[in-house]
């Protein structure tokens, strides 16, 4: 949308983030959907975006499958736009954003870090505090409860410490510096990407076929790996990968065409360390560490 754009101007002084520019979609209500506005206000070239013109932003956010956006600025605040049906951008309601706007709520806290679901929104403070907003059907905010399935507006997820977040479609993955939680999980199991060893799948009734998985509301540290400090931590939509202290990987959850890295397409329930690493190298500490929709990649060597 052109409102959303602004003329190239001089670049501002350098400080401790950089000017965020964007292109692709600006239609979030047309994103694969066939509405006849669809190609309306897509920005084919990366451009500045009016409202964060002169904001330093050391961070931004989005995900393969997420239609929202959102940007940290070095100040710590918080920015959020894009499409917002279930409250994923935190400003309590369900209004669409098209320009970046800062959550009020956050406003006291700096945040340092953010991930994005589907159609959900993790945050971390400075001071160690984690907080969501979004769809919470599956329990995927980590507030120990599905009373609401939406929250609009920023709650307090049940995790301490936090030093790391990231999310899949419908679940979160929590780093935790508190001994022996260093890693937790909540919201969706149903291909095992909680690492908890199930899918929690049942049937929704004796007589019929049809199946549903429990959510997990409260997040739950994975025991196998209790004697781990998990550093490293990345989301693909129903997949997980992680990286311990010593360098070591390990996948889990949906293992279509090849993702989790076992030289196999079985979906793991627990983590399960990728063989390559343990015979060759391990990661170094700066090593990149990233999850797609249907892959996962890393930086093995120094960079």
């Amino acid at each position: 949308m052109s409102a959303s754009a602004a003329p190239e101007k001089a670049a501002a002084p350098a400080g401790s983030g950089g000017e965020l520019l964007y292109c692709g979609a600006t239609n979030f209500d047309a994103i694969n959907r066939k509405l006849a506005s669809g190609m309306q206000g897509n920005l084919v070239s990366p451009t500045r975006l009016r409202s964060l013109m002169g904001v330093d932003i050391v961070s931004v956010a989005s995900g393969c499958t997420a239609c929202h956006c959102v940007a940290l600025g070095a100040d710590g605040r918080c920015y959020t736009w894009g499409r917002n049906e279930k409250g994923q951008l935190g400003h309590g309601d369900t209004l669409q954003r098209s320009l970046p706007t800062v959550v009020s709520e956050l406003s006291k806290y700096k945040i340092i870090k953010a991930s994005v679901g589907k159609n959900h929104t993790v945050v971390v403070t400075d001071d160690g505090k984690s907080f969501a907003f979004g769809h919470n059907k599956f329990g995927q905010l980590g507030t120990g409860s599905l009373k609401n399935e939406i929250e609009a507006s920023p709650v307090p997820c049940l995790v301490t410490e936090v030093t790391g977040v990231a999310c899949g479609g419908d679940f979160t993955v929590w780093l935790s510096s508190v001994e022996g939680s260093t890693i937790l999980t909540a919201g969706l199991p149903q291909y095992g990407q909680l690492g908890h060893g199930t899918d929690n799948e049942y049937n929704t009734k004796d007589s019929s076929v049809k199946l549903s998985y429990d959510p997990q509301p409260r997040p739950r540290a994975i025991a196998t790996l209790s004697e781990k400090t998990i550093v490293k931590v990345a989301c693909g939509t129903n997949h997980t990968v992680a990286v311990d202290s010593s360098g070591f990987v390990y996948t889990w959850g949906y293992g279509g065409y090849g993702r989790l890295g076992h030289r196999e397409q079985k979906d793991e329930w627990q983590p399960r360390l990728v063989e390559i690493f343990q015979r060759h190298n391990v990661l170094p500490p700066n090593a990149i560490l990233s999850a797609g929709s249907a892959n996962c990649a890393c930086t093995a060597g120094m960079i």
